[in-house]
């Protein structure tokens, strides 16, 4: 028998053995999608709820308070947006999560880089305390914070709220972005100091634009939760020229306490930025976090 007449027996597909669907495989089911469908539901209710009663007049939300606006009132949008106060609060809501985000991020990333590329002792126990930073949120250091700031001089000042919110702002941070860091092979730096660059010009011209995905979620973390902080400016601003917008909505509703419809126009510009934000940058965030999860 020759070689050309020799034949191979044709392999046959692997048998599907029975019951395994995509659903054992690890695809999601109906039922997944229903569940999830339901709790964006849930969760997307209050904020449409805000929104659209922003657009009613107050006998419809005493009528009908499940109701959609019949008709459409501008009128409360137009008052907030023309209200000076407003924007003052918006601007200083922006300065204070602008400078809170920047300084997180800077700050993160450099102590995140020593952490993952030195090795020197007491290493892990100083990652084990920013760590640990995650278990202590700033509602149980609010007195000593407050008594802080003051000694300073930082009270009715935006900076007294920057500061601690950079602090509190800098466990999440590292602990993102310290396996990012960990994950550049060694190979990259000894190439790099074989062409001269020095430690410094590795780390800006490669450490930085390998960890962008997590630079870029650290910073929108930041950013959003100062933008939404209510506790910490409480306590340290009690000029109404230093407010941020949570507690400018705070006294805006107690002003216009009869004003239900003024009042949820008001809250709902409030959040309408950070959740745009938020939403422009959701793959971000999520890519930032799995590649966390996988350095």
């Amino acid at each position: 028998m020759t070689a050309s007449t020799l034949q191979l027996p044709a392999s046959k597909p692997p048998a599907r053995r029975p019951g395994v669907n995509s659903r054992s495989r690890g695809g999601a089911g109906p039922a997944t999608y229903f569940i999830a469908l339901l709790l964006v539901a849930i969760m997307l209710t209050p904020i449409l709820y805000i929104i659209l009663g922003g657009f009613r007049t107050n006998s419809q939300i005493t009528t009908d308070p499940a109701g959609f606006p019949s008709p459409w009132k501008l009128s409360n949008y137009v008052d907030v947006l023309t209200n000076s106060t407003f924007w003052r609060e918006a601007a200083n809501s922006t300065v204070v999560a602008l400078f809170t985000a920047t300084a997180v991020v800077a700050l993160g990333l450099m102590a995140s880089y020593v952490l993952a590329r030195y090795s020197f002792r007491g290493r892990g126990a100083l990652y084990a305390l920013f760590a640990a930073g995650l278990m202590f949120p700033i509602t149980v250091a609010i007195t000593p914070l407050y008594i802080l700031v003051r000694d300073i001089g930082l009270t009715n000042h935006l900076g007294g709220v920057i500061l601690p919110q950079i602090g509190f702002g800098l466990p999440t941070t590292i602990i993102i972005l310290v396996p990012f860091l960990r994950a550049i092979p060694d190979e990259i730096e000894e190439a790099a100091a074989i062409d001269g660059a020095s430690k410094l010009g590795f780390f800006f011209r490669m450490v930085l634009p390998l960890s962008l995905p997590g630079v870029i979620t650290t910073g929108i973390l930041a950013f959003v939760a100062s933008w939404n902080a209510y506790l910490l400016p409480l306590f340290i601003l009690n000029d109404q020229g230093a407010f941020t917008l949570p507690l400018g909505v705070q006294q805006f509703s107690s002003q216009y306490s009869q004003d239900t419809a003024k009042v949820l126009a008001f809250t709902s510009l409030s959040m309408i930025p950070a959740l745009v934000f938020f939403s422009l940058f959701e793959r971000r965030i999520v890519g930032g976090l799995q590649g966390a999860v996988k350095g």
